[in-house]
């Protein structure tokens, strides 16, 4: 396969027929959100608005958010709530990780993601109640796997270090972008901060697989994408997830193009044969979207 990717004829910025979701389930979407609230718990599934919601939460799958509800970063593409920890009362709430164990329980999960808003006013990032709420999962589902999706923690990698050590199944740390666009995109990150998030993970704990996932679709090229697969295999990341961007809310960034799913196709063979174990690309993929599905194949089950 050539080392360069070819940019192939963008759709226009009009919402194609492809990276449009039905909206069914209507039942089982309410009554789990009923369940979450009354645990006073969060999913990232409804604060970043993803257009998979009704399909995953039918099938009793979401992903937990935890540290509360109101990120410190302002993320051009993101709809979760931002918020000043000098303005508004963001203590974490003692009761959460036992509660996403309960929730957990409940559904009955055999896999478990568990992400979190960013929390730059904590000096550990809130990685010790990340890490005690991977610890009473596995307590309350022992032969369930757990996927983290953390944030860079500041680069604070006794952080990563502390999340690891709690046990998770799948360590993941999305990259969002290519580097053009983050000042845009993530203006409070680094690039190379997040990648040396992930290949710390990679070093530290190896037996563990290590995920990164990115949006296509906010004016990056065909050959930005293909540099930023390779420097996620520079880490020795075994799984990338690629999918459209879609604009949450008018005040979040606008939609540069839509990506065919022929570019999406291109995206997943190029990264396969960069040596990823599994490339989940399409433009509906989101970086938890069907994640037992996507553990199971790169593992090769």
């Amino acid at each position: 396969m050539s080392s360069s990717l070819v940019q192939l004829e963008p759709a226009r910025p009009r919402l194609p027929e492809w990276a449009r979701k039905s909206t069914t389930h209507f039942e089982s979407l309410n009554k789990l959100k009923g369940e979450l609230r009354s645990l006073n718990l969060h999913t990232v599934c409804e604060s970043a608005r993803c257009p998979n919601i009704h399909e995953c939460f039918h099938r009793g799958a979401a992903t937990f958010m935890i540290l509360g509800n109101l990120c410190t970063r302002g993320c051009g593409f993101c709809s979760v709530p931002k918020g000043n920890p000098r303005i508004h009362d963001m203590a974490l709430d003692p009761a959460e990780p036992a509660n996403v164990a309960r929730m957990t329980a409940t559904m009955n999960l055999r896999y478990v993601v568990i992400t979190s808003v960013n929390r730059d006013d904590l000096t550990d990032g809130g990685s010790h109640h990340f890490a005690e709420t991977v610890r009473q999962v596995k307590r309350a589902l022992p032969a369930a796997r757990v996927e983290v999706l953390t944030p860079d923690f500041d680069g604070n990698l006794d952080a990563v270090a502390r999340v690891l050590d709690a046990g998770p199944d799948v360590f993941n740390h999305n990259m969002e972008t290519v580097p053009r666009l983050y000042r845009k995109v993530r203006p409070q990150a680094k690039y190379q901060q997040s990648l040396d998030v992930l290949q710390f993970a990679r070093r530290y704990r190896p037996g563990v697989m290590t995920k990164s996932g990115f949006m296509a679709g906010l004016g990056e090229t065909a050959e930005e994408v293909g540099q930023l697969l390779r420097d996620l295999r520079a880490q020795d990341v075994d799984v990338a997830t690629i999918g459209q961007y879609l604009q949450p809310t008018r005040r979040n960034l606008q939609v540069a193009e839509y990506v065919t799913p022929a570019q999406f196709d291109a995206y997943r063979e190029f990264g396969l044969a960069l040596g990823f174990k599994m490339v989940f690309s399409g433009p509906l993929v989101r970086s938890s979207y069907m994640a037992d599905l996507v553990n199971e194949q790169a593992e090769g089950k």
